[in-house]
């Protein structure tokens, strides 16, 4: 293998020349202050880049070292200069990079947002299969993984190299320094090459997809992950010692009910539920997966309402009970949790984003999941106002508008759907119209009698019926979220209304049932494709199981697709806009940080990304809502600005 170190502007411009393909890896270290911190190498915030390899043919690399302690060093103001025209910003080169998400954090750091075209290589090992039906997870898919299983060679670990040094110790003329730094590129290239060949012989779509929506959503993740959340930390820690304080009252007012049983961190302990099925000899109303007295919130709530019809006098417990675990939810998950991720370089939370954390394609988030933050109305501690904008800025977020009902109605091709939305109508309204069949006029009467009970319940039949709802998980749906006792009959009813008003509906669910049960699988409409194995089985639960997830997908997973379009759009427009600042994606929702005087600039562009037209089948009209403010939870609607 042709492996160098280089450490000349014009010996990286030779070796770069004018290939369209350029595969590259930083080594990083951190920083004098945080030389004893664990991983603090991998966080832009502690670390510096160490040094670069570059691949632009397989078997051949070169290592630019940047920031080493030793040996000789390349300038690393000339070299990111050159890198920035030659590589990282030019439209005309593929950038390639395994966990693209981590390089492009390090140049942001640097002010520089990488462009497409781009493509991660992690990313297209997880839209490549590993089974007959089974794609490879993020755990399947490190370099130092992939590597072995599929090119038959073994990389050298960074242990085995570094021998507990920082990266920067090591000497960069060494011959076992270049080759493990050079091997990381050069054998991203291979694996871009590899992964072509599969794509282009087994799924050509998920190419598309690999190179169009999840590379450049990795290079925002990235962007998003160095931003971070700010948090007030003073707020924070006086709300986690009130949160205390409630959870002991609740506690003492608990125990003189129950006479001090046992009830742990979230009232779900043997001891409690002896004490509700055993020694007050309460029904049992619902069993876990393994046939056990259940004692989660739905079983609160239903023992709640058979005591207040059987036995009043325990109703206080239950009602204390409930309100002990939002109050637990709240401290731990919240303040607890939030308290342990939050940075003391930057006072702010940097979440790892998971963009195909979910089989639909959809984001996930951890450490922690900022995905789940309480809504407003059960939220008495006000989490989401300890969210604070930097002095003199504004959050902004972003937000779809009913994206999964556009989506359907796109799909089921159903003419009252479709122009509803053309129009600019009222889908929910729409909705309530036909499943009582009253004139849509009445619909929107907000005076009219029963208007919120209707509408609540054609809200809730609009989210659940692409998926395959049926009555009895609606009925469910209306006891638990709004607090409606609907009968089952009554149920059924309104979705054989819906089905009847919206026949465009029925057909497609039926189509699409019966082209999964044929494929064994379920895709979007830019192919990303979700296997589902119990399409066919004996077993209703897996077979009914495995239908909704065939009706789902193409939903979820088209919406999600339409994000990460809109993602690639707003990479583009970044460099001119380097005040716009990418901090979160919730579920159909951006949000950024920008300073106030930005808001109507910043407006304009995002909307203008999320609602372009996302491909050139897509013919229902697409609404972006905006709302911005110096902290979540007091985020007010924006001006629209023609």
């Amino acid at each position: 293998m042709e492996y160098q170190c280089v450490t000349t502007d014009a010996a990286l411009r030779a070796y770069l020349a004018d290939a369209p393909v350029v595969a590259f890896d930083f080594e990083t270290s951190p920083g004098p202050a945080f030389r004893a911190e664990a991983r603090a190498a991998l966080d832009a915030h502690r670390a510096e880049i160490t040094g670069i390899s570059l691949s632009v043919q397989e078997g051949s690399a070169i290592y630019v070292p940047l920031r080493h302690r030793q040996g000789e060093n390349a300038d690393p103001d000339s070299i990111m200069a050159l890198l920035r025209a030659r590589l990282f910003c030019n439209p005309d080169v593929v950038k390639i990079a395994h966990n693209l998400a981590f390089e492009a954090k390090f140049l942001y750091a640097l002010g520089i947002v990488v462009q497409p075209p781009c493509y991660d290589t992690m990313a297209a090992a997880q839209m490549t299969l590993k089974s007959a039906s089974e794609f490879r997870v993020l755990s399947d898919c490190g370099l130092k993984t992939l590597v072995p299983q599929l090119l038959g060679v073994e990389l050298p670990s960074f242990e085995a190299v570094t021998a507990g040094r920082h990266f920067d110790e090591l000497d960069p003329q060494d011959a076992e320094t270049i080759r493990y730094a050079c091997a990381d590129s050069d054998f991203a290239l291979r694996l871009y090459h590899l992964f072509n060949r599969w794509f282009d012989r087994f799924l050509p779509r998920h190419r598309v997809v690999v190179e169009a929506l999840e590379s450049p959503t990795a290079v925002y993740c990235g962007l998003m992950a160095y931003n971070g959340v700010r948090m007030d930390r003073a707020a924070m820690e006086e709300k986690q010692a009130e949160a205390e304080a409630r959870l002991l009252a609740l506690r003492a007012e608990i125990d003189g009910i129950t006479g001090g049983v046992e009830i742990g961190a979230n009232a779900s302990t043997s001891a409690f539920k002896h004490y509700l099925y055993e020694t007050l000899g309460l029904p049992v109303v619902k069993t876990t997966v393994r046939y056990q007295e259940a004692a989660d919130d739905e079983t609160m709530i239903r023992l709640r309402e058979w005591c207040a019809a059987n036995r009043p006098e325990l109703c206080r417990l239950f009602d204390r009970i409930q309100e002990y675990r939002k109050w637990a939810k709240l401290k731990s998950t919240y303040l607890d949790g939030y308290l342990r991720h939050l940075s003391s370089v930057t006072g702010c939370i940097h979440p790892d984003y998971l963009p195909l954390g979910t089989e639909t394609g959809r984001f996930a988030v951890r450490n922690p999941n900022l995905q789940n933050m309480p809504r407003k109305g059960s939220d008495p501690i006000g989490i989401r106002r300890l969210f604070r904008a930097a002095p003199g800025c504004r959050f902004l977020s972003v937000d779809f508008s009913q994206i999964e009902l556009r989506v359907g109605a796109f799909y089921c091709r159903d003419d009252t759907m479709l122009e509803t939305y053309r129009s600019g109508g009222d889908i929910h309204a729409q909705t309530t119209s036909v499943i009582y069949h009253i004139p849509f006029a009445q619909a929107v009467d907000k005076n009219a009698p029963d208007y919120k009970e209707r509408r609540t319940i054609a809200k809730n039949c609009n989210f659940g019926v692409f998926y395959g709802l049926f009555p009895k998980g609606l009925q469910r749906t209306l006891h638990f979220k709004a607090g409606l006792e609907t009968p089952q009959e009554t149920c059924e009813q309104i979705i054989e209304n819906l089905k009847r008003g919206y026949p465009g509906l029925s057909r497609w669910q039926d189509t699409v049932k019966r082209q999964a049960a044929a494929r064994h699988y379920s895709e979007t409409w830019l192919g990303r494709r979700r296997y589902l194995p119990g399409i066919t089985s004996q077993d209703w639960g897996k077979r009914s199981f495995a239908e909704r997830c065939a009706l789902n997908t193409p939903i979820q997973g088209t919406a999600a697709d339409i994000l990460k379009l809109a993602l690639g759009r707003l990479l583009c427009g970044l460099p001119e806009r380097p005040w716009l600042r990418p901090l979160l994606q919730i579920h159909d929702e951006l949000v950024f940080e920008l300073p106030e005087a930005r808001l109507e600039e910043a407006v304009r562009f995002v909307r203008g990304c999320m609602e372009a037209q996302p491909f050139p089948a897509f013919d229902v009209p697409i609404l972006a809502e905006a709302a911005a403010g110096e902290n979540f939870g007091d985020m007010a609607e924006v001006e629209e600005w023609a």
